[in-house]
Protein backbone atom coordinates (compact mmCIF):
# COMPACT_ATOMS: atom_id res chain seq x y z
CA UNK A 1 0.00 0.00 0.00
CA UNK A 2 2.66 2.67 1.05
CA UNK A 3 4.45 1.91 -2.64
CA UNK A 4 1.26 2.34 -4.68
CA UNK A 5 0.74 5.44 -2.56
CA UNK A 6 5.14 6.48 -3.01
CA UNK A 7 4.17 5.76 -6.47
CA UNK A 8 1.25 8.50 -7.06
CA UNK A 9 2.91 10.69 -5.63
CA UNK A 10 6.46 10.57 -7.72
CA UNK A 11 4.39 9.39 -11.20
CA UNK A 12 1.62 11.33 -12.47
CA UNK A 13 -0.25 9.23 -14.32
CA UNK A 14 -3.80 10.30 -13.14
CA UNK A 15 -4.25 8.67 -10.42
CA UNK A 16 -4.11 4.72 -12.18
CA UNK A 17 -3.43 3.35 -8.80
CA UNK A 18 -5.14 4.91 -6.25
CA UNK A 19 -8.38 2.82 -5.46
CA UNK A 20 -5.85 -0.14 -5.52
CA UNK A 21 -3.60 1.54 -2.77
CA UNK A 22 -6.97 2.66 -0.56
CA UNK A 23 -8.40 -1.04 -1.17
CA UNK A 24 -4.56 -2.34 0.02
CA UNK A 25 -4.31 0.11 2.98
CA UNK A 26 -8.10 -0.92 4.01
CA UNK A 27 -7.23 -4.69 4.38
CA UNK A 28 -4.17 -3.70 6.00
CA UNK A 29 -6.39 -1.70 8.43
CA UNK A 30 -8.94 -4.57 8.92
CA UNK A 31 -6.39 -6.66 9.55
CA UNK A 32 -4.23 -4.55 12.30
CA UNK A 33 -7.90 -3.56 14.00
CA UNK A 34 -8.29 -7.90 14.60
CA UNK A 35 -4.62 -7.66 15.91
CA UNK A 36 -4.96 -4.68 18.28
CA UNK A 37 -8.93 -6.59 19.54
CA UNK A 38 -6.94 -9.42 20.70
CA UNK A 39 -3.99 -7.45 22.06
CA UNK A 40 -6.63 -5.54 24.38
CA UNK A 41 -8.42 -8.44 25.22
CA UNK A 42 -5.60 -10.32 27.14
CA UNK A 43 -4.19 -7.09 28.24
CA UNK A 44 -1.10 -6.80 26.00
CA UNK A 45 0.79 -3.57 25.57
CA UNK A 46 -0.54 -1.61 22.44
CA UNK A 47 1.94 1.30 22.33
CA UNK A 48 6.04 1.18 22.72
CA UNK A 49 7.42 2.20 26.28
CA UNK A 50 11.08 3.42 26.97
CA UNK A 51 11.36 5.16 23.66
CA UNK A 52 14.20 7.92 23.29
CA UNK A 53 13.07 11.25 24.33
CA UNK A 54 12.71 13.66 21.43
CA UNK A 55 10.78 16.17 22.48
CA UNK A 56 7.22 14.37 21.20
CA UNK A 57 4.25 12.29 23.25
CA UNK A 58 2.36 9.44 22.62
CA UNK A 59 2.22 7.60 19.42
CA UNK A 60 3.86 10.87 17.29
CA UNK A 61 7.35 9.59 19.28
CA UNK A 62 7.07 6.23 16.92
CA UNK A 63 7.00 8.13 13.72
CA UNK A 64 10.93 7.57 14.20
CA UNK A 65 10.72 3.84 14.31
CA UNK A 66 10.34 1.41 11.30
CA UNK A 67 7.76 -0.11 10.89
CA UNK A 68 8.30 -3.38 11.82
CA UNK A 69 9.17 -2.11 15.32
CA UNK A 70 6.12 0.15 16.06
CA UNK A 71 3.48 -0.90 18.70
CA UNK A 72 0.10 -2.00 17.02
CA UNK A 73 -1.49 1.31 18.04
CA UNK A 74 1.74 2.74 15.75
CA UNK A 75 0.94 1.04 13.38
CA UNK A 76 -2.53 1.90 13.15
CA UNK A 77 -2.30 5.47 13.14
CA UNK A 78 0.80 5.14 10.36
CA UNK A 79 -1.76 2.68 8.50
CA UNK A 80 -4.71 5.49 8.62
CA UNK A 81 -2.97 8.32 7.93
CA UNK A 82 -1.58 7.01 5.01
CA UNK A 83 -5.08 5.97 3.89
CA UNK A 84 -6.15 9.52 4.18
CA UNK A 85 -3.18 10.84 2.43
CA UNK A 86 -4.19 8.37 -0.82
CA UNK A 87 -8.25 9.69 -0.12
CA UNK A 88 -6.77 13.20 -0.45
CA UNK A 89 -4.70 12.64 -3.72
CA UNK A 90 -8.26 11.23 -5.06
CA UNK A 91 -9.93 14.22 -4.35
CA UNK A 92 -12.01 12.28 -1.88
CA UNK A 93 -11.84 15.07 1.00
CA UNK A 94 -14.60 13.61 3.35
CA UNK A 95 -13.33 10.45 3.36
CA UNK A 96 -9.62 11.65 3.62
CA UNK A 97 -11.21 13.60 7.15
CA UNK A 98 -12.57 9.82 8.45
CA UNK A 99 -9.55 7.68 7.57
CA UNK A 100 -7.34 10.78 9.75
CA UNK A 101 -9.60 10.62 12.62
CA UNK A 102 -9.43 7.08 12.79
CA UNK A 103 -5.96 7.53 13.91
CA UNK A 104 -7.13 10.21 16.15
CA UNK A 105 -9.37 7.89 18.10
CA UNK A 106 -6.10 6.13 19.17
CA UNK A 107 -4.08 9.34 19.71
CA UNK A 108 -6.15 13.05 19.25
CA UNK A 109 -2.70 14.29 19.37
CA UNK A 110 -0.79 12.52 16.56
CA UNK A 111 0.59 15.67 14.66
CA UNK A 112 0.91 13.96 11.24
CA UNK A 113 -2.84 13.24 11.48
CA UNK A 114 -3.56 16.51 12.42
CA UNK A 115 -1.63 18.12 10.39
CA UNK A 116 -3.25 16.42 7.05
CA UNK A 117 -6.64 16.45 8.61
CA UNK A 118 -6.22 20.34 8.86
CA UNK A 119 -5.19 20.29 5.22
CA UNK A 120 -8.08 18.56 4.16
CA UNK A 121 -10.56 21.33 6.33
CA UNK A 122 -9.10 23.90 4.27
CA UNK A 123 -10.17 22.17 0.92
CA UNK A 124 -13.14 21.87 2.45
CA UNK A 125 -13.78 25.70 3.30
CA UNK A 126 -13.90 24.87 7.45
CA UNK A 127 -11.48 27.26 8.43
CA UNK A 128 -12.04 26.76 12.44
CA UNK A 129 -11.82 23.22 12.03
CA UNK A 130 -8.22 23.80 10.23
CA UNK A 131 -7.03 26.89 12.66
CA UNK A 132 -7.72 24.81 15.33
CA UNK A 133 -5.46 21.30 14.03
CA UNK A 134 -2.54 24.09 12.80
CA UNK A 135 -2.33 25.74 16.10
CA UNK A 136 -2.35 22.60 18.06
CA UNK A 137 0.38 21.30 15.81
CA UNK A 138 2.27 24.15 15.83
CA UNK A 139 2.08 24.28 19.96
CA UNK A 140 3.05 20.61 19.71
CA UNK A 141 5.84 20.55 17.16
CA UNK A 142 8.69 21.85 18.43
CA UNK A 143 11.41 20.95 15.47
CA UNK A 144 8.80 21.87 13.24
CA UNK A 145 9.15 18.70 11.40
CA UNK A 146 5.54 19.63 10.60
CA UNK A 147 6.13 23.07 8.29
CA UNK A 148 3.47 22.19 6.24
CA UNK A 149 1.43 23.19 9.49
CA UNK A 150 3.30 26.44 9.02
CA UNK A 151 1.85 27.42 5.62
CA UNK A 152 -1.47 26.12 6.06
CA UNK A 153 -2.15 28.46 8.76
CA UNK A 154 -1.44 31.16 6.66
CA UNK A 155 -3.51 29.90 4.50
CA UNK A 156 -6.71 29.75 7.02
CA UNK A 157 -5.57 33.31 7.95
CA UNK A 158 -5.81 34.50 4.57
CA UNK A 159 -9.13 33.02 4.40
CA UNK A 160 -10.24 34.25 7.57
CA UNK A 161 -8.27 35.61 9.75
CA UNK A 162 -10.44 35.27 12.96
CA UNK A 163 -10.60 31.54 12.68
CA UNK A 164 -7.12 31.70 14.41
CA UNK A 165 -7.26 33.37 18.17
CA UNK A 166 -4.44 35.74 17.83
CA UNK A 167 -4.67 35.90 13.84
CA UNK A 168 -1.61 36.86 12.10
CA UNK A 169 -0.11 38.12 15.32
CA UNK A 170 -0.14 34.00 16.53
CA UNK A 171 1.87 33.41 13.70
CA UNK A 172 4.49 36.07 13.20
CA UNK A 173 5.33 36.40 16.50
CA UNK A 174 5.64 32.35 16.54
CA UNK A 175 8.06 32.43 12.99
CA UNK A 176 9.80 35.49 14.68
CA UNK A 177 11.20 33.15 17.31
CA UNK A 178 11.85 30.01 14.80
CA UNK A 179 13.25 31.91 12.25
CA UNK A 180 16.68 32.12 13.52
CA UNK A 181 16.70 28.53 14.82
CA UNK A 182 15.84 27.03 11.80
CA UNK A 183 18.71 29.43 10.83
CA UNK A 184 21.10 28.37 12.99
CA UNK A 185 20.45 24.45 12.02
CA UNK A 186 20.42 24.92 8.24
CA UNK A 187 23.93 26.39 8.67
CA UNK A 188 25.56 23.49 10.90
CA UNK A 189 23.86 21.20 8.18
CA UNK A 190 25.66 22.74 5.57
CA UNK A 191 28.73 22.58 7.81
CA UNK A 192 28.09 18.67 8.69
CA UNK A 193 30.83 16.39 7.47
CA UNK A 194 28.21 13.85 7.15
CA UNK A 195 26.45 14.51 4.10
CA UNK A 196 23.51 15.48 5.30
CA UNK A 197 22.01 16.65 1.89
CA UNK A 198 18.04 15.57 3.39
CA UNK A 199 18.79 17.62 6.51
CA UNK A 200 19.90 20.62 4.48
CA UNK A 201 17.02 20.18 2.13
CA UNK A 202 14.31 19.58 4.74
CA UNK A 203 15.83 22.98 6.92
CA UNK A 204 15.72 24.61 3.28
CA UNK A 205 11.77 24.22 2.97
CA UNK A 206 11.15 24.77 6.10
CA UNK A 207 12.82 28.19 5.70
CA UNK A 208 11.31 29.07 2.35
CA UNK A 209 8.17 28.00 3.38
CA UNK A 210 8.47 30.53 6.79
CA UNK A 211 9.61 33.27 4.67
CA UNK A 212 7.00 32.78 2.16
CA UNK A 213 4.43 33.23 4.89
CA UNK A 214 6.05 36.34 6.43
CA UNK A 215 5.84 37.77 2.73
CA UNK A 216 2.09 36.91 2.56
CA UNK A 217 1.75 38.67 6.03
CA UNK A 218 3.60 42.02 4.64
CA UNK A 219 1.60 41.96 1.15
CA UNK A 220 -2.09 41.26 2.33
CA UNK A 221 -1.54 42.68 6.02
CA UNK A 222 0.57 45.32 6.52
CA UNK A 223 1.23 46.24 2.62
CA UNK A 224 4.84 46.60 3.06
CA UNK A 225 6.41 46.44 0.12
CA UNK A 226 9.81 46.32 1.14
CA UNK A 227 9.18 43.74 4.05
CA UNK A 228 7.01 41.42 1.81
CA UNK A 229 9.87 41.55 -1.06
CA UNK A 230 12.69 41.02 1.42
CA UNK A 231 10.66 37.78 2.82
CA UNK A 232 9.97 36.62 -1.11
CA UNK A 233 13.65 36.33 -2.03
CA UNK A 234 14.82 34.84 0.79
CA UNK A 235 12.29 32.25 0.41
CA UNK A 236 12.99 31.87 -3.21
CA UNK A 237 16.88 31.34 -3.07
CA UNK A 238 16.17 28.72 -0.34
CA UNK A 239 13.94 26.95 -2.62
CA UNK A 240 16.54 27.25 -5.50
CA UNK A 241 19.41 26.02 -3.29
CA UNK A 242 17.92 22.46 -3.35
CA UNK A 243 17.47 21.83 -7.21
CA UNK A 244 19.91 22.07 -10.01
CA UNK A 245 19.58 24.67 -12.44
CA UNK A 246 17.47 25.32 -15.02
CA UNK A 247 18.09 23.47 -18.26
CA UNK A 248 16.66 26.38 -20.49
CA UNK A 249 18.48 24.34 -23.50
CA UNK A 250 16.36 20.96 -22.92
CA UNK A 251 13.22 23.65 -22.81
CA UNK A 252 13.73 25.14 -26.13
CA UNK A 253 14.43 21.46 -27.52
CA UNK A 254 11.11 20.37 -26.37
CA UNK A 255 9.44 23.25 -28.08
CA UNK A 256 11.72 23.03 -31.05
CA UNK A 257 10.42 19.05 -31.34
CA UNK A 258 6.43 20.32 -30.80
CA UNK A 259 6.69 22.20 -34.02
CA UNK A 260 8.58 20.58 -35.59
CA UNK A 261 6.22 17.54 -35.55
CA UNK A 262 3.11 19.22 -35.38
CA UNK A 263 2.91 20.63 -38.63
CA UNK A 264 -0.52 21.48 -40.83
CA UNK A 265 0.29 18.25 -43.07
CA UNK A 266 0.51 16.14 -39.94
CA UNK A 267 -2.65 15.39 -38.92
CA UNK A 268 -4.49 12.50 -40.89
CA UNK A 269 -7.80 12.62 -42.14
CA UNK A 270 -10.82 11.01 -40.28
CA UNK A 271 -8.53 10.03 -37.07
CA UNK A 272 -9.67 10.06 -33.64
CA UNK A 273 -12.69 9.90 -31.22
CA UNK A 274 -15.87 12.63 -32.69
CA UNK A 275 -16.92 12.50 -28.95
CA UNK A 276 -17.20 15.91 -27.32
CA UNK A 277 -17.24 14.60 -23.42
CA UNK A 278 -13.55 15.89 -22.36
CA UNK A 279 -12.68 19.67 -22.24
CA UNK A 280 -9.79 20.50 -21.96
CA UNK A 281 -8.16 23.88 -20.30
CA UNK A 282 -4.91 24.65 -20.85
CA UNK A 283 -2.77 27.82 -20.78
CA UNK A 284 0.24 29.40 -18.08
CA UNK A 285 0.35 29.03 -14.57
CA UNK A 286 -1.28 31.07 -12.44
CA UNK A 287 -3.94 32.32 -15.11
CA UNK A 288 -7.40 31.92 -13.87
CA UNK A 289 -7.75 28.18 -14.70
CA UNK A 290 -9.11 27.66 -11.70
CA UNK A 291 -12.24 30.06 -11.85
CA UNK A 292 -12.83 29.04 -15.59
CA UNK A 293 -12.98 25.26 -14.37
CA UNK A 294 -15.63 25.91 -11.24
CA UNK A 295 -17.71 28.12 -13.99
CA UNK A 296 -17.91 24.90 -16.07
CA UNK A 297 -18.54 22.55 -12.84
CA UNK A 298 -21.62 25.10 -11.64
CA UNK A 299 -23.41 23.14 -14.43
CA UNK A 300 -25.34 19.95 -13.64
CA UNK A 301 -24.23 18.35 -16.66
CA UNK A 302 -20.50 19.30 -16.49
CA UNK A 303 -17.92 17.86 -13.92
CA UNK A 304 -14.75 19.54 -13.35
CA UNK A 305 -11.39 16.64 -12.46
CA UNK A 306 -9.50 18.54 -10.79
CA UNK A 307 -5.71 18.85 -10.63
CA UNK A 308 -5.49 15.29 -11.20
CA UNK A 309 -5.23 14.97 -15.39
CA UNK A 310 -6.24 11.65 -16.98
CA UNK A 311 -5.05 12.90 -20.36
CA UNK A 312 -1.89 13.73 -19.12
CA UNK A 313 -1.61 10.73 -16.93
CA UNK A 314 -1.74 8.26 -20.42
CA UNK A 315 0.21 10.58 -22.33
CA UNK A 316 3.55 8.53 -22.27
CA UNK A 317 1.43 5.37 -23.76
CA UNK A 318 -0.51 7.44 -25.88
CA UNK A 319 2.89 8.58 -27.52
CA UNK A 320 4.29 5.48 -27.68
CA UNK A 321 1.26 3.38 -29.31
CA UNK A 322 0.80 6.53 -32.17
CA UNK A 323 4.20 5.67 -32.43
CA UNK A 324 4.56 1.67 -33.25
CA UNK A 325 0.84 1.75 -35.25
CA UNK A 326 2.09 4.58 -37.86
CA UNK A 327 5.02 2.60 -38.70
CA UNK A 328 2.56 -0.44 -39.57
CA UNK A 329 1.72 1.95 -42.62
CA UNK A 330 -2.03 0.66 -42.43
CA UNK A 331 -3.76 4.38 -41.92
CA UNK A 332 -7.02 1.52 -40.40
CA UNK A 333 -4.72 0.30 -37.78
CA UNK A 334 -3.83 3.84 -37.03
CA UNK A 335 -7.67 4.97 -36.66
CA UNK A 336 -8.29 2.21 -34.88
CA UNK A 337 -5.66 2.60 -32.60
CA UNK A 338 -6.27 6.21 -32.02
CA UNK A 339 -9.97 5.85 -31.32
CA UNK A 340 -9.42 3.25 -28.60
CA UNK A 341 -6.45 5.64 -26.99
CA UNK A 342 -9.43 7.93 -27.33
CA UNK A 343 -12.04 5.73 -25.68
CA UNK A 344 -10.06 4.92 -23.17
CA UNK A 345 -9.50 8.28 -21.54
CA UNK A 346 -12.63 9.15 -21.35
CA UNK A 347 -13.98 5.76 -20.17
CA UNK A 348 -10.90 6.11 -17.43
CA UNK A 349 -12.59 9.95 -16.72
CA UNK A 350 -16.28 8.57 -16.00
CA UNK A 351 -14.92 5.77 -13.69
CA UNK A 352 -12.76 7.55 -11.30
CA UNK A 353 -15.43 10.53 -11.15
CA UNK A 354 -18.05 7.75 -10.24
CA UNK A 355 -16.12 6.41 -7.53
CA UNK A 356 -14.99 10.23 -6.13
CA UNK A 357 -18.88 11.05 -6.59
CA UNK A 358 -19.76 7.82 -4.52
CA UNK A 359 -17.67 8.98 -1.71
CA UNK A 360 -18.86 12.35 -1.21
CA UNK A 361 -21.24 13.78 0.95
CA UNK A 362 -23.74 15.88 -1.49
CA UNK A 363 -25.17 18.17 1.40
CA UNK A 364 -27.03 20.00 -1.30
CA UNK A 365 -29.31 17.07 -2.09
CA UNK A 366 -29.67 16.30 1.68
CA UNK A 367 -31.65 19.82 1.74
CA UNK A 368 -33.87 18.44 -0.67
CA UNK A 369 -37.35 16.85 -0.42
CA UNK A 370 -37.05 15.26 -4.00
CA UNK A 371 -35.12 12.13 -4.51
CA UNK A 372 -34.84 12.84 -7.88
CA UNK A 373 -31.35 11.32 -8.86
CA UNK A 374 -29.01 13.96 -10.22
CA UNK A 375 -28.13 13.47 -13.67
CA UNK A 376 -25.29 11.79 -15.33
CA UNK A 377 -22.33 14.25 -16.32
CA UNK A 378 -21.90 14.40 -20.32
CA UNK A 379 -18.40 16.69 -19.97
CA UNK A 380 -15.66 16.15 -18.20
CA UNK A 381 -13.18 19.10 -17.56
CA UNK A 382 -9.72 18.27 -17.45
CA UNK A 383 -7.20 20.67 -16.17
CA UNK A 384 -3.19 20.69 -16.76
CA UNK A 385 -2.28 23.71 -17.97
CA UNK A 386 1.44 22.43 -19.20
CA UNK A 387 -1.11 20.74 -21.66
CA UNK A 388 -0.66 23.35 -23.95
CA UNK A 389 2.59 21.24 -25.14
CA UNK A 390 0.40 18.77 -25.70
CA UNK A 391 -2.25 20.17 -28.11
CA UNK A 392 -1.57 18.36 -30.93
CA UNK A 393 -2.12 15.10 -29.01
CA UNK A 394 -5.41 16.33 -27.85
CA UNK A 395 -6.48 17.08 -31.37
CA UNK A 396 -5.43 14.13 -33.03
CA UNK A 397 -7.51 11.87 -30.07
CA UNK A 398 -10.18 14.10 -29.88
CA UNK A 399 -11.04 16.49 -32.74
CA UNK A 400 -14.12 17.98 -31.81
CA UNK A 401 -13.41 18.33 -28.09
CA UNK A 402 -13.09 22.15 -26.60
CA UNK A 403 -9.82 22.95 -25.30
CA UNK A 404 -9.76 26.00 -24.11
CA UNK A 405 -6.76 28.63 -23.58
CA UNK A 406 -7.30 31.04 -20.34
CA UNK A 407 -4.94 33.71 -20.81
CA UNK A 408 -4.20 36.75 -18.26
CA UNK A 409 -2.43 39.69 -18.30
CA UNK A 410 1.35 38.58 -18.69
CA UNK A 411 2.70 40.46 -15.81
CA UNK A 412 0.10 39.61 -13.70
CA UNK A 413 0.16 36.05 -14.58
CA UNK A 414 4.06 35.94 -14.30
CA UNK A 415 4.50 37.85 -10.78
CA UNK A 416 1.97 35.27 -9.48
CA UNK A 417 3.86 31.81 -10.23
CA UNK A 418 6.96 33.70 -8.81
CA UNK A 419 5.70 34.78 -5.26
CA UNK A 420 3.81 31.10 -5.11
CA UNK A 421 5.46 28.06 -4.14
CA UNK A 422 4.38 25.19 -6.27
CA UNK A 423 5.11 21.26 -5.35
CA UNK A 424 8.35 20.09 -6.37
CA UNK A 425 8.70 19.42 -9.84
CA UNK A 426 8.59 20.98 -13.22
CA UNK A 427 7.64 24.92 -11.73
CA UNK A 428 10.31 24.71 -9.81
CA UNK A 429 12.14 27.35 -11.94
CA UNK A 430 9.61 29.74 -11.92
CA UNK A 431 10.90 30.97 -8.80
CA UNK A 432 13.79 32.82 -10.46
CA UNK A 433 13.69 35.41 -13.38
CA UNK A 434 16.14 33.69 -16.22
CA UNK A 435 14.06 30.03 -15.71
CA UNK A 436 10.46 31.91 -15.02
CA UNK A 437 10.98 34.38 -18.09
CA UNK A 438 12.38 31.35 -20.23
CA UNK A 439 9.50 29.59 -19.33
CA UNK A 440 7.10 31.98 -20.58
CA UNK A 441 8.64 32.54 -23.75
CA UNK A 442 7.80 28.77 -24.29
CA UNK A 443 3.85 29.06 -23.41
CA UNK A 444 3.70 31.56 -25.88
CA UNK A 445 6.12 30.30 -28.61
CA UNK A 446 4.15 27.02 -28.03
CA UNK A 447 0.62 29.11 -28.30
CA UNK A 448 1.39 30.61 -31.50
CA UNK A 449 2.44 27.75 -33.20
CA UNK A 450 -0.98 25.96 -32.40
CA UNK A 451 -3.00 29.23 -34.02
CA UNK A 452 -0.91 28.89 -36.97
CA UNK A 453 -0.90 25.51 -37.41
CA UNK A 454 -4.32 24.80 -36.54
CA UNK A 455 -6.03 27.76 -36.67
CA UNK A 456 -9.48 28.13 -34.45
CA UNK A 457 -8.71 25.07 -32.88
CA UNK A 458 -8.44 26.42 -29.14
CA UNK A 459 -10.71 28.55 -27.89
CA UNK A 460 -8.82 31.47 -25.97
CA UNK A 461 -10.76 33.14 -23.04
CA UNK A 462 -8.76 36.26 -21.36
CA UNK A 463 -9.37 36.13 -17.66
CA UNK A 464 -10.11 39.78 -17.27
CA UNK A 465 -13.02 39.11 -19.58
CA UNK A 466 -14.23 36.29 -17.19
CA UNK A 467 -13.74 38.98 -14.48
CA UNK A 468 -15.42 42.43 -15.43
CA UNK A 469 -17.74 40.71 -17.75
CA UNK A 470 -18.34 37.46 -16.07
CA UNK A 471 -22.64 37.60 -16.61
CA UNK A 472 -22.27 37.74 -20.81
CA UNK A 473 -18.60 35.64 -20.79
CA UNK A 474 -20.10 32.44 -18.61
CA UNK A 475 -23.22 31.64 -20.81
CA UNK A 476 -20.74 31.78 -24.12
CA UNK A 477 -18.50 29.14 -21.80
CA UNK A 478 -21.29 27.11 -21.65
CA UNK A 479 -22.41 27.06 -25.22
CA UNK A 480 -19.15 26.39 -26.54
CA UNK A 481 -19.40 23.02 -24.10
CA UNK A 482 -22.35 21.99 -26.36
CA UNK A 483 -24.88 22.29 -23.15
CA UNK A 484 -28.01 24.28 -22.22
CA UNK A 485 -27.54 27.14 -20.55
CA UNK A 486 -28.26 26.97 -16.57
CA UNK A 487 -28.58 30.55 -14.71
CA UNK A 488 -27.42 28.90 -11.59
CA UNK A 489 -23.57 29.24 -13.08
CA UNK A 490 -23.78 32.75 -12.84
CA UNK A 491 -23.59 31.85 -8.79
CA UNK A 492 -20.68 29.33 -8.81
CA UNK A 493 -19.26 30.18 -5.73
CA UNK A 494 -22.13 29.34 -3.81
CA UNK A 495 -22.14 25.46 -4.83
CA UNK A 496 -20.59 23.37 -2.39
CA UNK A 497 -17.51 21.88 -4.25
CA UNK A 498 -14.01 20.96 -2.87
CA UNK A 499 -11.46 22.78 -4.40
CA UNK A 500 -7.57 21.35 -4.34
CA UNK A 501 -5.64 24.25 -5.98
CA UNK A 502 -3.42 26.76 -4.93
CA UNK A 503 -6.53 28.70 -5.34
CA UNK A 504 -8.34 26.73 -2.67
CA UNK A 505 -9.30 29.76 -0.84
CA UNK A 506 -10.26 32.52 -2.62
CA UNK A 507 -12.19 30.69 -5.28
CA UNK A 508 -15.15 30.25 -3.23
CA UNK A 509 -16.11 33.17 -3.04
CA UNK A 510 -16.72 34.74 -6.67
CA UNK A 511 -14.85 36.47 -8.95
CA UNK A 512 -12.64 39.70 -7.88
CA UNK A 513 -10.67 42.23 -9.57
CA UNK A 514 -8.76 44.05 -6.98
CA UNK A 515 -5.41 42.12 -8.10
CA UNK A 516 -5.34 43.43 -11.23
CA UNK A 517 -1.94 44.91 -11.91
CA UNK A 518 -1.24 43.46 -8.56
CA UNK A 519 2.44 43.34 -9.43
CA UNK A 520 3.08 47.04 -10.31
CA UNK A 521 3.17 47.29 -6.30
CA UNK A 522 6.72 45.66 -6.92
CA UNK A 523 7.77 47.08 -10.31
CA UNK A 524 10.81 48.48 -9.14
CA UNK A 525 12.29 44.79 -7.66
CA UNK A 526 11.03 43.00 -11.04
CA UNK A 527 12.62 45.10 -13.65
CA UNK A 528 15.11 42.50 -14.64
CA UNK A 529 12.40 40.24 -14.97
CA UNK A 530 10.35 43.00 -17.28
CA UNK A 531 13.51 43.13 -19.31
CA UNK A 532 13.76 39.60 -19.84
CA UNK A 533 9.89 38.80 -21.00
CA UNK A 534 10.79 41.89 -23.14
CA UNK A 535 7.57 42.58 -25.86
CA UNK A 536 5.78 39.50 -24.05
CA UNK A 537 4.54 41.98 -21.46
CA UNK A 538 1.60 42.83 -24.04
CA UNK A 539 -0.88 39.79 -24.83
CA UNK A 540 -3.18 41.40 -27.77
CA UNK A 541 -5.36 37.84 -27.42
CA UNK A 542 -8.97 38.54 -27.58
CA UNK A 543 -11.62 35.92 -26.43
CA UNK A 544 -12.76 33.83 -29.12
CA UNK A 545 -15.25 32.60 -27.70
CA UNK A 546 -18.12 31.59 -30.72
CA UNK A 547 -20.57 34.69 -30.32
CA UNK A 548 -19.18 36.40 -27.74
CA UNK A 549 -18.89 39.97 -27.76
CA UNK A 550 -17.41 42.21 -24.87
CA UNK A 551 -19.03 45.14 -23.63
CA UNK A 552 -17.79 47.63 -21.84
CA UNK A 553 -14.18 49.39 -21.99
CA UNK A 554 -11.17 48.00 -20.74
CA UNK A 555 -10.41 48.82 -17.32
CA UNK A 556 -7.62 50.68 -16.73
CA UNK A 557 -7.45 50.35 -12.41
CA UNK A 558 -9.15 47.72 -9.78
CA UNK A 559 -12.11 50.36 -9.16
CA UNK A 560 -13.13 50.97 -12.70
CA UNK A 561 -14.82 47.19 -12.92
CA UNK A 562 -16.05 46.89 -9.22
CA UNK A 563 -19.81 47.52 -10.96
CA UNK A 564 -20.08 44.98 -13.06
CA UNK A 565 -19.02 42.18 -10.53
CA UNK A 566 -21.28 39.83 -8.24
CA UNK A 567 -21.27 41.42 -4.85
CA UNK A 568 -19.40 38.08 -3.39
CA UNK A 569 -15.97 37.96 -4.18
CA UNK A 570 -12.43 36.52 -4.34
CA UNK A 571 -8.87 36.58 -5.64
CA UNK A 572 -9.78 33.63 -8.07
CA UNK A 573 -6.19 33.12 -9.91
Amino acid sequence: ADFLKHRDITIHDGGTYQMEAIEVYSHAIELLEDRWRGKMARGEEVRLTDLPDRGYTGLTQEMFVEYESKSIEGMLCAANTNLGKVYFMSNMFERAVQAYEECLSYDHDYLEALTNRAQSFVILGKYDEAGRDYKRVLEMDMDRLFVDSVTGMSKVLTAKEDAIEGGWDFLVNLLKKDLPNQKELYDRAKLSNGGGGDMIKHYATGLKRMHHVLFAYHDIKTKNTSEAWNHLSKGNEYKLSTVPPFDAASKKEQISRVKSVFVPDFFPPNIGSQTRTPIFIIGFVRSGSTLLERILDAHPLIVGTGEDSVFNGRLDTIRNEIVEASMVGDPRVLQQRVKKLADDVVADMKSRWEVIDANMHHEDEEEKDSKEERPYPSRFADKMLTNYINVGFLHLLFPNALILHVAREPMDSIFSAFKHDFPPGGLDYTSEFAGLAQLYHCYRDVMEHWDKVLPGRVTHIRYEDMVTDFPNVAPKIIEAAGVPWDPTVLDFHKKKHAVNTLSTTQVRKGVYSHHFKGWKRYEKYLEPLLDLVGSRVKYNLKTTLPGYLKTGAEPTNPQAVQSSLPTSRADVE
